[in-house]
């Protein structure tokens, strides 16, 4: 079992453990509010499962009908987290319209606060660990689910102190407006989730910041060589893929052009860590004037 794997079996566990302490405290309370906070959490458990069978489908190694590997099988999965956050958020807007109509009084339960703040902290340390480790190992589905916790960590601890807040001043409609804020707050993340997880299905190219770094390696290391144009990139799960054109002397022999884009692959996988690379050499009849001059 791959790190990846063992974090997202790890996710449903938590995701399963945080849902039951959230359904105790609103059970105990009858919460607008909280209610919404445990339905969250549903979409956590889903997402969470769906996470799992994703990374571990992603780790299969490259075989003859995927050469390029499974990677990609990661942004279903966050977009599949992105649409069923979007569906959590409707249900808590509807459910929030009922209650607005026919407010009810919240219950004051110091064990049920407890049992949700406990189910806050859980979630907070986990999602810290989902960031650590789904950046280390470049997985878009574990970030997916860490972004996704971090939203449910900043509603949980606003619907707490707001339900707090109801109970001391008697303001029934504090209740199904903090619920209402945190389905809004769940839309913003959603929508975000899916537009990121879509950009990386349709092959979007890296960050300026990225391809910035990939010229000045190339500029660097192609020593020899006079310019790199037509530079592509697109980032697949934890894969990079980037390929450009390299233009060196006409008389230039293939060993020593060879050699050039050794240094270059090597330097840029130093830099970028795992990246699949493509150089197509060219003689200097082709060379366009634009794109990475080599120094």
């Amino acid at each position: 079992m791959t790190r990846a794997v063992s974090l997202a079996a790890g996710s449903v566990a938590v995701a399963l453990a945080v849902l039951a302490m959230k359904l105790v405290a609103w059970w105990l309370t009858g919460s607008v509010a909280l209610f919404a906070d445990a339905l969250e959490s549903v979409v956590n458990v889903a997402a969470a499962a769906a996470a799992l069978v994703a990374v571990h489908y992603a780790a299969q190694p490259a075989d003859a009908n995927h050469p390029y590997g499974h990677d990609k099988a990661e942004y279903f999965s966050a977009v599949l987290e992105g649409a069923l956050i979007l569906v959590a958020a409707f249900i808590i807007l509807h459910e929030c319209w009922q209650v607005w109509q026919a407010p009810r009084t919240p219950e004051l339960s110091l064990i049920a606060f407890a049992v949700a703040a406990t189910a806050t902290a859980v979630n907070a340390a986990w999602c810290a660990v989902l960031f650590k480790q789904g950046k280390r190992l470049r997985s878009p589905a574990l970030l997916a689910d860490a972004r996704h916790l971090l939203a449910d960590v900043v509603t949980s601890i606003g619907v707490l102190l707001g339900v707090a807040l109801a109970l001391a001043s008697g303001l029934l409609w504090l209740d199904p407006l903090l619920a209402a804020l945190t389905a809004v707050n769940i839309l913003f993340s959603g929508a975000r989730l899916v537009r990121e997880s879509v950009g990386g299905l349709m092959d979007e190219a890296l960050s300026p910041q990225m391809l910035a770094r990939i010229r000045a390696t190339v500029a660097a290391e192609a020593e020899g060589a006079i310019e790199a144009h037509d530079i592509r990139s697109r980032q697949a799960g934890r894969s990079t893929f980037i390929e450009f054109h390299l233009v060196v002397p006409g008389d230039m022999r293939v060993v020593e052009a060879h050699a050039i884009c050794d240094r270059v692959e090597a330097a840029l996988k130093a830099e970028l860590g795992s990246a699949i690379i493509t150089i197509h050499v060219e003689p200097d009849t082709k060379a366009k004037h634009s794109g990475v001059l080599v120094l």
